[in-house]
């Protein structure tokens, strides 16, 4: 295990200390104060994942996002080219996913598939952390990760959001994640992955919001599957929400309009 630098141990604990205080509500409400959900398409990433997903269906998300405008489409990197070739020409950025689903690739792995879904049409690079090392409090290496990632990445203009996984973590682990993936330059962090245990929480989203601030993203995902989970998300903090219902969210919002 290679030892930490004092500079981020200190900085996580006075986060630590600053998210989970009692009436600790800095972030958040600076962030909902802002936010209002004039366009809640343009919130949504809208995503395909699942390991069975075909050409007919990627097909079909592209048309979707078209449609409704959706702020992205979030699908594996074996699908960018044809997400891009699909969306050329639309507002649809296309949103892929590194060391998925479990973090546990080689760092230069994960630099260098950012890299080739960028070349073959990604804007935008859901990566997910190193959740052993960040557990086992390998910080040094956790951000070194991440950041591996986002230099890959900001070279060609395309941000980044950290995946942290919360339904693996402890609150004091969560606000860690935050903290190494602000250090690292990430321009997001994000709840879930959609394939552990559990997803997205409000408490979570909040509680994310609060250690990053207003001027860093969060994207909520995992199980938000109707106008109402939407709704909360946005309310706790959220300016992203990751979805495969957002056909339905959208006419559920619509028809409560």
């Amino acid at each position: 295990m290679k030892r930490q630098t004092a500079g981020i141990e200190e900085k996580i604990a006075r986060a630590v200390h600053a998210a989970l205080a009692p009436d600790s509500t800095a972030g958040q409400s600076a962030h909902t104060a802002s936010t209002a959900i004039a366009d809640p398409a343009s919130l949504i990433d809208h995503t395909l994942l699942k390991p069975t997903v075909t050409a007919v269906q990627i097909h079909q998300l592209c048309v979707e996002a078209r449609d409704y405008g959706f702020a992205a489409v979030c699908v594996n990197p074996v699908w960018v080219a044809l997400c891009a070739e699909l969306l050329q020409g639309s507002a649809v950025k296309v949103c892929t996913v590194v060391g998925f689903p479990l973090g546990a690739d080689l760092t230069q792995v994960k630099a260098f598939e950012a890299e080739r879904c960028i070349a073959l049409g990604a804007s935008e690079i859901d990566m997910v952390l190193q959740i052993g090392a960040l557990k086992a409090q390998q910080y040094d290496d956790v951000r070194a990760d991440i950041a591996a990632v986002v230099a890959a990445s900001h070279a060609a203009g395309t941000l980044v959001k950290v995946i942290i996984e919360t339904c693996y973590l402890t609150d004091e682990e969560k606000i860690a994640a935050c903290i190494l993936a602000q250090e690292a330059g990430a321009d997001f962090v994000k709840t879930s992955t959609g394939f552990g245990p559990a997803g997205a929480t409000v408490a979570d989203v909040a509680l994310m919001r609060r250690v990053v601030g207003p001027a860093m993203g969060v994207k909520a995902a995992g199980g938000i599957r109707s106008a109402a989970d939407f709704r909360a998300m946005i309310a706790a903090g959220a300016n992203r929400i990751g979805a495969s219902a957002g056909v339905q969210i959208m006419a559920e919002l619509k028809g409560q309009a």
